[in-house]
């Protein structure tokens, strides 16, 4: 019994450091090898390995990445957030269009598909929001922390409430998106590199699934699923154009423009 009080001290200090649960560290603690080496994974490898995230170290640091791409930190980004699949996606422009530097599973996130509506009800929203200098949370108790800036202007046209959702470290959520402590040091300081470069926003655009007409069409009875049809023009745009759409809010809509074209917004 001597030999083992010492084991169960470090799991429950690393529990304690990281904020994930007993579950999550001994549902799968030894998946078949690091489910973040490949950067060609399925989004169902994805979800199935997400109990032991937090505690894996970085087996393909981002730096790699972006000198194989020839850019540099401080690059315009994108971000692409899809809940069902539990995937956070990580674009960077790279010449006129977009690539993709880096896939990462969502450690959590809590409530169900569909938008925030209310304070208190710790769902994850969904729909189109922005970063900017003053989202930065070097000091967050789950380490580090991104303010999406809930409610936007849609949310607030339909009379959402809410604050503080934030994309952040550790692996608990009460309606942010956790994406444990290595993922989101990444993540952050990509963020910041880019925002102290003079670019003064970044979109993050938030999905209930990937918005395929089939996956739409499996909740057509859904009471989002208008909503949700509003969505996918703006993921349909990116899809095909590989650029972030301008997103404004018109008559209580989403409407996803090229940039630089005026759009008159009420």
């Amino acid at each position: 019994m001597q030999k083992i009080k010492p084991v169960l001290y470090l799991v429950y200090l690393t529990l304690l450091l990281t904020g994930c649960s007993f579950e999550t560290l001994f549902l799968n603690p030894f998946g078949k090898g690091d489910n973040r080496s490949e950067q060609n994974r399925t989004d169902t490898n994805i979800s199935a390995n997400l109990a032991h995230i937090c505690f894996l170290p970085n087996t393909k640091p981002l730096e790699e990445i972006l000198a194989s791409k020839k850019v540099k930190p401080g690059i315009p980004l994108y971000i692409r957030i899809f809940k069902k699949e539990k995937t956070f996606e990580l674009w960077g422009k790279t010449g006129e269009r977009y690539t993709l530097l880096k896939s990462y599973p969502i450690c959590c996130y809590s409530g169900q598909l569909g938008p925030k509506l209310r304070s208190g009800d710790k769902q994850a929203p969904e729909g189109v929001y922005v970063l900017t200098k003053k989202s930065l949370n070097p000091h967050s108790k789950y380490y580090l922390a991104l303010n999406i800036q809930y409610p936007n202007r849609y949310d607030r046209k339909h009379h959402r409430t809410g604050d503080l959702i934030m994309i952040h470290g550790k692996c608990s959520s009460s309606g942010c998106f956790a994406m444990g402590n290595t993922q989101i040091e990444e993540i952050y300081k990509m963020v910041e590199k880019t925002l102290q470069k003079h670019h003064s926003w970044i979109y993050v655009a938030i999905y209930p699934f990937r918005m395929t007409e089939k996956n739409l069409l499996e909740y057509k009875e859904s009471r989002w699923y208008p909503f949700w049809r509003n969505l996918k023009t703006g993921y349909d745009y990116f899809e095909q154009t590989h650029i972030p759409p301008f997103t404004g809010v018109k008559e209580k809509q989403y409407v996803f423009q090229k940039r630089g074209t005026d759009l008159t917004q009420n």
